[in-house]
């Protein structure tokens, strides 16, 4: 049975995905953009794995578009994704390089207990109501789990406008690096390597459409390379950084 807030996570994929026209266009544009970085961070992660990942499975996949790219980089022989919205399942089965694609409710993964040798959650979990259920279960059909979530327990992700900017885009979590580790534990996985990411300046500048928004998106691109280069841990704390992880089984 799908869950109510499935549900209605479900039903706000389905008009993102239905997007028509240039707001379509753009928005496909500004998934591309965000995949090469997270396609990156996994095959950055799954080199840390003693064997090679063949089989691959992406949770909550969306149009697709980092499956394409994990085919681009070299990760896994095979890709497979699930995801809870029928648009972009459709949108995702079309895509170069992904052997399937199949809907679920959001709570059972219709798989094997470790059909593949890597699951992917990026960007998933802070958009679920209880992330620890998800987490189980791809770690169930999975014998390791690559997780990617934005670090919004910050000083700048803080500010009233920076929540709402967040809400509006679904995210129901604002973790730090410490709830990542302890939604981890909570699934019987320890964390056996991970990076963290502030962004290239083509992503803080995607949206920029004049010559001062892109100037001041470029400065922010600096202060925060910056930052980061000094320190990691201070940069999260100032700001919201991409974290990933590779979780393998505890013991």
């Amino acid at each position: 049975m799908e869950s109510t807030g499935s549900a209605e996570l479900r039903d706000v994929y389905e008009q993102q995905y239905s997007a028509q026209g240039e707001e379509g266009m753009r928005y496909g544009r500004w998934r591309a953009l965000g995949a090469r970085g997270k396609a990156d961070h996994v095959a950055r992660l799954a080199a840390e794995l003693d064997e090679r990942p063949r089989a691959v499975a992406e949770v909550g996949c969306g149009d697709g578009v980092l499956l394409q790219a994990l085919a681009t980089v070299g990760v896994g022989e095979s890709r497979h994704g699930y995801e809870i919205s029928e648009r972009a399942v459709a949108l995702a089965s079309g895509r170069p390089g992904v052997d399937s694609v199949e809907r679920f409710d959001g709570l059972r993964l219709p798989a094997d207990n470790r059909a593949y040798d890597l699951g992917v959650l990026s960007h998933v979990l802070e958009h679920v109501s209880d992330p620890l259920p998800l987490l189980k279960e791809t770690a169930r059909v999975a014998r390791a789990v690559v997780i990617e979530v934005p670090l919004e327990d910050n000083r700048s992700a803080s500010r009233p406008s920076a929540r709402r900017a967040s809400e509006e885009i679904g995210h129901l979590h604002r973790f730090n690096r410490g709830d990542v580790h302890e939604l981890c534990a909570g699934a019987r996985l320890t964390v056996a390597a991970e990076l963290s990411d502030p962004l290239p300046l083509a992503v803080h500048a995607f949206f920029a459409d004049t010559t001062a928004a892109r100037a001041k998106a470029a400065a922010k691109a600096v202060v925060r390379r910056g930052l980061f280069t000094v320190s990691e841990r201070a940069a999260e704390r100032a700001f919201t950084v991409h974290y990933a992880c590779l979780a393998v089984p505890a013991g």
